[in-house]
């Protein structure tokens, strides 16, 4: 069979990306084109409100824009691109805006898909390429993203999944916004909220059943590039970096206890991370302590190529 070029889009609560890759269904190899991101905040102000900000529409629909000219510049036929939509256009209230300015953008119809179906997307893109490798099978996979976590436990097939409502951004507007450094008070608080939400993926996906913890998503790496002490962010190096619990909890402390410009002048950060990472860090710590994962395999594939693969057939 041949090679089919698509383009997969992601917009999630915090960041939107692209790739365009073409796809070898009989190899099962994906080979980048084109794979970038530009953080959006789409989420903004969404778990307050309710609704999607006029201001945050604009600049995700600029975003849109942009990827438009790419996506036509590649030569991609548009049945064969996908625009998935995740958590901040499933919670809002007026997300028939959102789907209207994409589908005008884009000539696509963006589809808001579920959090079952989220979680199939990511771990199809975590572990396609995992069969055969040195990371154990079943895998627990979990896509920390800005309004929501997706856990996927299995193998070659999902076997369970659940999506909860904690992400980097959420939990920062939650407990964390206008603060430089968190009190005690404040990240106990935001502890406990993570913990209620593992009591609810726990009811249906065990979360200590599974040989391999697998991370998705930019808390993820971005933690990983910290911890590897990465003087420039090296996706090449990231994939498949193995952290300890000991890494993260550092990590963890670290970024809780520092200044918004100590965190901005991390080389890795990306500068749209700069307000939530503390948070999203917290999550992720918080789940390798629940999973009781002695280490965490990162990985740069993830929803995204999830989205690919789900074009191929």
């Amino acid at each position: 069979m041949s090679r089919t070029r698509v383009a997969a889009i992601d917009c999630g609560t915090n960041s939107i990306r692209l790739l365009i890759a073409d796809l070898d269904p009989a190899t099962g190899e994906i080979s980048d084109l084109d794979r970038r991101m530009l953080i959006v905040r789409l989420g903004q102000d969404v778990d307050r409100t309710g609704r999607l900000a006029p201001e945050a529409l604009e600049r995700t629909f600029a975003a849109c824009r942009e990827y438009a000219a790419v996506i036509a510049e590649h030569g991609v036929d548009p049945a064969h691109t996908r625009f998935v939509a995740t958590s901040a256009s499933r919670d809002a209230e007026n997300s028939a805006d959102f789907t209207k300015g994409v589908r005008e953008i884009l000539g696509v119809e963006p589809e808001v898909v579920s959090g079952d179906e989220e979680a199939q997307l990511s771990f199809t893109g975590a572990t396609k390429e995992l069969t055969g490798s040195s990371v154990a099978a079943p895998y627990l996979v979990f896509d920390l993203g800005g309004g929501s976590t997706e856990f996927v436990l299995g193998t070659e097939q999902v076997v369970a999944a659940r999506s909860v409502d904690i992400g980097c951004v959420r939990l920062t507007e939650r407990h964390f916004a206008g603060l430089e450094v968190p009190p005690a008070e404040r990240v106990a608080a935001a502890r406990a909220d993570v913990a209620a939400a593992l009591d609810l993926a726990a009811e249906a996906v065990p979360l200590t059943a599974a040989a391999s913890l697998v991370g998705l998503a930019g808390t993820v790496t971005t933690v990983a590039a910290i911890a590897l002490g990465l003087p420039a962010y090296d996706s090449a190096v990231i994939h498949h970096a193995r952290l300890t619990a000991d890494q993260v909890r550092e990590v963890t402390e670290r970024l809780l206890g520092s200044t918004h410009a100590e965190r901005a002048a991390i080389p890795v950060m990306h500068p749209g991370r700069v307000d939530v990472i503390a948070a999203g860090a917290l999550v992720l710590l918080s789940i390798m302590e629940r999973t009781g994962a002695r280490e965490l395999v990162v990985s740069e594939h993830d929803i995204l190529d999830g989205i690919a693969w789900s074009i191929a057939g």
